[in-house]
């Protein structure tokens, strides 16, 4: 493509799949620093998505909603709003990076430029979902090798389609506002009424997941999590939902040191994960946030598929990695878990 003014991002869901094609953003705007770049995505992701560098506009969509009740009024109305919104702007490149048929049909309605293309993967890459209406609605289509990262499978993408080589420095770009330890913290953090006011580091234990399987058991976080209560850390638990609720305050009660985050939404979890000196996590979308804000990080993984979605391998000379994958089946232990964490660079261990 020729130095493309306007680029519209098509990546609706699920939470992990868009933080992982939140570098692409990064590397179009190091091959065409003029391009203004517009997301469209489920309006539950808008937040995060807000907070990437360099988005100018997130259109926000409800297809999940949507589709339970199509022929309802609130629906019509909605989604002709939609569609106002996404044709506001005619785009010299719209990507569409989920490769399924909703997200075919994003792209197929939004407006292209005279000389605009639509482009769009021509295969699924192994562990992906893929839908054929994806070829039929790109203009032009981009064959990927098979075995690929998610986050290398949408930066792969864009760099054929633009026509510049994959940076070799991976960012993500995604801002934690009042970012840093020494940062004031967000106010439900560190609210005069609140009596938990920490005054040490935090880690943020992500137990919940969008599958059963891919759980931790209780035990072993409790074990986890009383190492790092007795290495320094206090913990911020934080949950979606009345499972990982329960799940949460179960934690806090069996730890000496440990904090139910309140319910809150993607951004203020964003800006708090973003305090935090570390995050040990499943296989989850906040744990992919927590390496997209390049904290020190352990995921934990019962199935061996961190090749896909793990941590990248982000390294400075001279230093330890700050994130890493552990994979076990039927679970990784309490001291493996607990060694990934001690060989990273976190703040205990970098001073």
């Amino acid at each position: 493509m020729k130095s493309p003014a306007r680029i519209l991002i098509v990546k609706l869901s699920s939470l992990g799949d868009v933080v992982h094609t939140l570098p692409v953003v990064q590397d179009l705007r190091a091959a065409f620093p003029g391009a203004r770049i517009d997301w469209v995505v489920e309006r539950g992701f808008a937040p995060l998505v807000a907070r990437c560098e360099g988005v100018e506009r997130v259109i926000p969509c409800e297809l999940r909603a949507w589709t339970r009740k199509p022929w309802a009024a609130a629906t019509r109305q909605a989604w002709r709003a939609f569609k106002a919104d996404l044709q506001t702007h005619a785009y010299d490149a719209v990507m569409d990076l989920q490769g399924l048929s909703k997200s075919a049909l994003v792209a197929w309605l939004a407006r292209t430029t005279p000389t605009g293309y639509r482009y769009a993967m021509a295969n699924q890459t192994d562990g992906s979902g893929y839908e054929a209406p994806t070829r039929w609605v790109a203009d032009k289509t981009i064959t990927l090798e098979p075995h690929v990262h998610a986050v290398a499978r949408g930066r792969l993408l864009c760099a054929a389609a633009g026509g510049y080589p994959v940076p070799e420095r991976l960012v993500f770009g995604l801002r934690g506002q009042g970012a840093g330890l020494s940062a004031p913290l967000p106010k439900h953090l560190g609210h005069a009424e609140n009596p938990f006011v920490p005054k040490k580091p935090l880690v943020a234990l992500v137990h919940g997941t969008s599958r059963v399987d891919k759980e931790w058991p209780l035990e072993h976080w409790v074990a986890l999590g009383q190492r790092l209560n007795d290495a320094g850390f206090g913990i911020a638990l934080p949950h979606a939902g009345a499972r990982e609720l329960a799940t949460s305050r179960a934690l806090a009660a069996a730890l000496k040191d440990a904090w139910v985050l309140p319910a809150v939404g993607l951004d203020v979890l964003t800006d708090t994960l973003a305090h935090c000196a570390g995050v040990i996590g499943v296989d989850s979308g906040v744990s992919h946030i927590a390496v997209a804000l390049d904290l020190p990080h352990v995921q934990i993984y019962n199935f061996d598929t961190a090749w896909r979605t793990g941590p990248l391998a982000t390294t400075v000379p001279g230093r330890p990695a700050r994130q890493c994958s552990v994979y076990a089946a039927p679970c990784p232990e309490v001291d493996t878990v607990w060694a990934a964490w001690e060989s990273l660079a976190t703040p205990v261990l970098c001073r």
